[in-house]
């Protein structure tokens, strides 16, 4: 099995694990939070985290060869059901026709007190 990882440096502080492994035909991308790559900020609100959770994530697949319209399957991490409907709102305007299965996820706690998450899986090429 061949594997290639992106991005490891990049994601501290929070843990060591790559935000990506290419295995086969596919890109498996590790939980992809709504901070700022530049900055290591998060918004306050649950939209603007999810709207750059997915521009991260977007990213990540690039760099991984892949794209958000081979997204396979989705995981999205989030804390209070009242968000949901925003958070809808915001992963339905970036995610292909037709969209990925996906799972959502209600938690009681998120890294360094974030509200969104998200883990993805993508086709290649």
């Amino acid at each position: 099995m061949s594997r290639r990882t992106f991005g490891a440096d990049s994601l501290a502080p929070f843990e060591p694990y790559d935000r990506a492994v290419v295995s086969g035909d596919h890109v498996f991308c590790s939980g992809t939070l709504g901070t700022d790559p530049a900055t290591g900020e998060a918004a306050d609100s649950v939209a603007a985290q999810a709207e750059q959770a997915l521009t991260n994530l977007a990213g990540v697949l690039s760099e991984s060869g892949s794209s958000m319209r081979q997204l396979v399957k989705t995981t999205i991490y989030y804390l209070g059901s009242e968000d949901f409907s925003a958070i809808n709102d915001v992963y339905a305007r970036h995610m292909p026709t037709p969209p990925p299965a996906r799972s959502a996820v209600p938690c009681s706690a998120l890294p360094e007190g974030l509200l969104f998450c998200i883990d993805a899986i993508a086709a290649l090429g």
